[in-house]
């Protein structure tokens, strides 16, 4: 073999190791990406059983249940919303001391088969003006909110909101 054949089949071979290593690398990311979803991304698309993925929105108004503990640790109930739709979830653990009804909250779990969201993590906001990015987008997408129009409207509100106008209150049917 002349020795340039053999520089060729070196660098052959060391595209092949280092296509093989990415393509192995790629593969275990996907496994461990973790989604963000509103409400209404969760309704409207169909989910894998099992996949983890991270549901964001507003705890919905009169939604929070404590009920009692579940292997030591508290179980808490309440509803996420976007608004437009909302997601029963179930915790066990404590949660975040800003924690409350009507304000922003990220949580990491999976869908059950009852369709009830099963967080292992509930992440609360920072303070009264942070926003998570995805809860952001999520209530642009649901018409709540506009930022040509001005800043977004206070998160005790969201819920009341009609899509489409940030200054106007729900109407409800009797």
């Amino acid at each position: 073999m002349t020795r340039k054949r053999r520089r060729i089949w070196i660098l052959v071979l060391c595209a092949i190791g280092l296509g093989s290593a990415t393509a192995l690398t790629l593969t275990a990311f996907q496994d461990n990406l973790v989604f963000f979803r509103s409400p209404t991304d969760v309704l409207t698309t169909e989910i894998p059983p099992g996949r983890a993925f991270r549901l964001g929105g507003l705890v919905e108004e009169g939604s929070v249940q404590r009920q009692g503990e579940y292997e030591g640790r508290p179980a808490i109930r309440f509803r996420v919303t976007d608004g437009a739709n909302a997601i029963p979830v179930v915790f066990t653990g404590v949660l975040p001391d800003l924690f409350r009804e009507g304000q922003g909250v990220v949580t990491q779990g999976v869908m059950g088969q009852d369709g009830t969201f099963r967080a292992r993590e509930v992440l609360a906001r920072h303070d009264e003006t942070y926003m998570p990015p995805e809860v952001a987008d999520a209530l642009k997408r649901a018409g709540h909110w506009n930022p040509a129009q001005g800043a977004a409207p206070p998160p005790a509100q969201w819920n009341t909101l009609e899509p489409g106008r940030a200054d106007a209150p729900r109407r409800t049917g009797s």
